[in-house]
């Protein structure tokens, strides 16, 4: 494979490039560039198959060079310093990214993940970005045939089913997804979800009621009787009365 590689330091480039090298031997890159002008130039110039690209770099982002390229037929490994407002918005567009200074072993499954083939998320990812930390933020889940881009605040629910999680949507649909309900519970914590049994994950804006009898549990607003752990109630509790 073809690689380019853009970034506004000159160090880093260099090192990745060794590193390329040394650990990648069927990427083969074919150029460098350090902003948004010399790497359209170069994409353009040299068409290559992958591209590993900054999030800052000169004259602009990434999204600002994408938007110059317009038409995308190459695939993207993003590269970002300790940037935990970008990290997270990689996660939730399901796109890999490398995290500066690169671990080796991380780059060679980077780009063992090239050969998949699968859909390329890249305008989620800028729209996560410019709109972190709102309700409508949205979410890439990979089912078993599909990639489908929901709405966070359209979630209800989340259900552990082994090494999977259970999807259930404000429109009654659900979406078995190959995740683990750990891997959501990371995500969606700052976005209103509690994790409040080890299998259940749940929308704190959905919730309709706390019943304290049998054990104590949640009723949600799609019906769902949902338990709490006997460690969870009284944080429950506690985020109860904070809700509006």
């Amino acid at each position: 494979m073809r690689a380019v590689v853009v970034d506004d330091i000159q160090k880093f480039r260099k090192n990745l490039i060794q590193d390329l090298t040394d650990y990648c031997p069927h990427i083969e890159v074919v150029g460098e560039a350090d902003g948004v002008i010399s790497a359209a130039k170069k994409i353009n110039t040299l068409k290559p198959d992958v591209v590993f690209l900054d999030i800052q770099i000169n004259e602009g982002t990434a999204f600002d060079l994408l938007g110059v390229l317009g038409e995308i037929n190459f695939k993207i490994i993003f590269t970002t310093a300790s940037d935990e407002f970008a990290i997270k918005a990689f996660k939730i567009s399901a796109i890999d990214y490398l995290l500066k200074p690169i671990d080796i072993d991380e780059l060679k499954l980077a780009v063992a993940k090239l050969k998949r083939g699968n859909e390329d998320n890249y305008e989620l990812l800028q729209s996560n970005i410019k709109e972190e930390k709102k309700f409508n933020k949205r979410l890439a889940l990979h089912s078993q045939d599909k990639i489908e881009i929901i709405e966070i605040g359209n979630i209800i629910r989340c259900e552990s089913n082994v090494n999977y999680t259970q999807f259930f949507l404000k429109d009654s649909t659900k979406m078995l997804v190959t995740k683990t309900l750990k891997e959501y519970d990371k995500m969606l914590t700052e976005y209103g979800f509690y994790r409040v049994h080890q299998s259940h994950l749940v929308n704190i804006h959905y919730i309709k009621e706390y019943v304290k009898i049998d054990g104590g549990y949640l009723k949600m607003k799609d019906g769902a009787s949902i338990p709490i752990s006997t460690r969870k109630k009284s944080s429950v509790l506690k985020l109860l009365q904070g809700v509006v």
